[in-house]
Parts: C-alpha cells; structure tokens; sequence
C-alpha cells in the first residue's frame, strides 16, 4: 500500500504565502517514490492548487489519512489531528510559552513532532532553514525603511527608489532595484548630512551572510568593528560608497573576571563572566541588522537604557534604523518589544519616552521586526527549502511510528530532531516537562 503525506494549508498568518514541498517536489514524490501526496486547498499559498493537481497531488482539506504531515509555521491546536507524525516549526524548544499549550496538546493528541530547527549535521549546523531568505528580505526592507525615514526628516537619498521586499515580484527583481541604487550613490553620491552611512551585521551565519549579500550589491567599503572609532575621528569619508561591520562576538563582548582574552568556548559555557560593550558602536552605526543567536544568559546587544543615553547625548543621533531579523521580542534588542506582520511592518522606539509608534516617523530608530521575513519572498524561499527537505521525505514517509524512539528507522538527522513521540517528550527534551500548563 502506497504511503500518503500531507500539505498543511498555512493558517497562523494571512500573510504567510509559503510552502514547505513546492509543486515541482511534490511532482518527483509522485512519479520517483511512489508517494501520495495530499494537499489542503489554499488561496494564500504562492503556489496555486493548479500547479499541484498539475504535479500529480490531490486537493483535499482532510488530512487524516496521511503518514505524515508538513508545515512551516505551528498548526493551531484545533487542527491537530492525534496519532499523527507531523513536521513544523514549532517554537517550543526554548519553553517559549506561547506555545506550550501547543505542545501540551501535542502530547495529549499522541502527536510525533519533529522541528526542522533541530535537523543538524553532525557539525551541529542546521540541514533545512529559511534563514538566507530572512537576511535578503531584512535587509531589502532595512534600507526601504533607511529611505522613508530620513524622507521623514526632509533628506531625499536613493533608498526611497528601494521597495518592501514583499512589493518585489522575485527575488531577483528587488537585487535590481538595490544595484540600481548602488549605481546612483557611486555616481551623484550620497547627501553630506548622512554620510557615512555605515551599517553594522551582528552575527556570520545564514541569516546574517544572506543580509550582508544583500548590501554587498551598493558600493561597500568594509571596515573592522576596531577600526569604527579612529575612522570617525579621521573625518575621512566618501559620500560615494557605504561601509559596513560585521561584528563577531569578540566584538560584543570583554570578559570582566581575569584575562581580557576573548576565548568563545569558555564565553559560550560562562557568559555571566562577559558584559557587551555594544554600546560603544551604536552612537556611529546608521543602521543595525541584527542576525546573531542569542539567548537570555547573555547580555543584550542593545538596551533600552544604552538607547536613552545616547539620545540625552544627542537627540537626533546617527542611528536610524534596526533591522531585527532575530525577531526575540524583548531579547538581544530590547527595544524588540513587539513582532509585526509585513502589512505594518515597523514602529518607532522613542528612547527618551518609552513611546512605541507604529510607523517611521518620531524621536528613535525605526524597529523593523516582522517574524516571518522569508514569506516576502515566498517563491524562492519555498524552493530552497524544497530542495533541502526533499531528499529526506521518503524516508520520513516510510517510516513506522508505532515503534519507540529508539527503534524508528530514520536518517540520523532526523532522529535527534524529534521533540515528542507517542505521547511523551524525547529524552533531549525532558527539560519541557516544567514548563507545561496543567
């Protein structure tokens, strides 16, 4: 008998346009391995039904006959279907508690949840990510907002030529407008008031290499996080390119017990004994992009406090933009007190009040915080992903999910990226037990 495997039709965002298996994968399913596929019907999804019919898959809204079903996003408890295998991002495995509840009712639905954020290689690097597409559109939408808000204080600049990410018909169209634009700055220059505009990049991963791809198409002058100080002293700038930073934790943080040497494994296993010295770069950065792991044993990149300072100093300073790809609310940016949808995609943070403002205009940066960047380029991100995920789906299809754990016959990688089975937390998430509603 044949194996069956499910499309979610995406319901937590309107926004959402993504698809974990494209048309094109789930025709290779059909034909290659002999492999139902079964789609829930979707107006949404980048991907019309027709293309799915086309590749070989059925429509239906009833998923309960399948082996195993795919997402992207969390599947709202009401849709659960119990004894299922199902694959998603489910945000559960920092205790966020938003969706314990979701993981509670996955347990008591006898649910096997596997999270693609736990697919790693044996480096530990992760296997299937939407990553360098959060890093395209954060950037893409970072400089728009650059744009809008210095058109907000009466400076014209060749950004406001740049569109949201999500106003692009591919992704290929938005790197066009943003060369385009480069080609401006490197012929008629920048206006003196924002020179130099100089972005900073935290982080060197997928999110971060995609995000630095993306302004990399403007004439870049890179410039090291030590060099930031001397460089403004030296007044030595060209209104004809853009600079940029990468900092690297060495950059963020200085050891306070001992030596000054910056060791990452030991700041990794002892991160009290580290305090960030982010500060000291924000007052010259003109834009932040934000797309370094964090977690809440580590001191913020930036405060709210560290953001007051600089504006008692100065109330119209350098810094106009942050372009929080991470998205944590209230984590390494604290003035990420919110997540915002591509529709409303920022707000304003006024240091010196506390005020949120929806919008580019007001006394702070702009806060670009839209938790699901990938799905503005929905096409391309839904293809890349396809392409990873796919080799592994005959094998997740095929595989028995009444035996335990520890006897399923699956791709090692696969293996360790299972939360729950059967009704109970796998051995590597025990620690979830605490943190779940009664």
């Amino acid at each position: 008998m044949n194996k069956i495997i499910g499309i979610r039709k995406e319901t937590k965002y309107a926004s959402e346009r993504r698809a974990a298996i494209t048309p094109e994968h789930a025709k290779k399913i059909v034909s290659e391995h002999n492999i139902e596929v079964l789609v829930q019907p979707s107006e949404q999804r980048i991907f019309p039904d027709s293309e799915y019919v086309e590749a070989g898959a059925k429509l239906t809204d009833d998923l309960s006959g399948c082996d195993f079903i795919f997402g992207v996003k969390e599947v709202p408890i009401e849709d659960l279907i119990e004894n299922k295998p199902y694959l998603f991002f489910s945000h559960t495995i920092k205790a966020q508690s938003y969706n314990m509840p979701l993981l509670k009712a996955i347990l008591d639905r006898n649910i096997t949840l596997f999270d693609y954020e736990l697919v790693k290689n044996e480096k530990g690097q992760r296997l299937i990510f939407f990553g360098r597409f959060a890093g395209y559109a954060g950037t893409i939408d970072s400089l728009w907002l650059l744009g809008q808000k210095y058109l907000s204080e009466g400076i014209e600049t060749p950004f406001t030529k740049i569109k949201q990410a999500i106003n692009y018909n591919s992704l290929e169209e938005a790197k066009e407008a943003v060369k385009l634009v480069g080609e401006e700055i490197k012929r008629n220059g920048l206006p003196e008031e924002v020179t130099p505009i100089i972005t900073g990049f935290t982080g060197y991963g997928n999110v971060s290499k995609g995000a630095q791809s993306i302004y990399d198409l403007l004439p870049v002058v890179e410039l090291k996080a030590n060099e930031l100080s001397d460089f403004i002293k030296s007044g030595n700038f060209s209104n004809n390119a853009v600079y940029k930073i990468e900092f690297k934790e060495v950059d963020m943080y200085k050891h306070t017990v001992g030596s000054d040497d910056f060791d990452f494994n030991y700041f990794v296993n002892h991160p009290k004994e580290y305090k960030s010295i982010f500060e000291q770069y924000l007052r010259n950065l003109t834009m932040l992009i934000n797309g370094i792991y964090w977690a809440p044993e580590f001191e913020r990149h930036v405060t709210k406090q560290s953001m007051k300072r600089i504006y008692n100093q100065d109330p119209s300073p350098k810094l106009k933009v942050i372009g929080d790809i991470t998205c944590d609310i209230g984590g390494s940016i604290e003035m990420t007190v919110k997540a915002t949808k591509s529709g409303n995609p920022c707000y304003v943070y006024e240091p010196l009040t506390g005020k949120i403002i929806d919008g580019w205009e007001g006394s702070g940066p702009v806060i670009l915080a839209v938790d699901i960047l990938p799905a503005e380029l929905p096409r391309e991100s839904s293809k890349s992903f396809g392409d990873e995920l796919f080799p592994f789906i005959p094998a997740l299809a095929n595989a028995d999910y009444s035996k335990p754990h520890e006897e399923l016959n699956l791709p090692k990688e696969f293996k360790h990226a299972i939360i729950a089975h059967k009704g109970k937390l796998t051995e590597d998430f025990k620690y979830l037990e605490e943190h779940l509603p009664d």
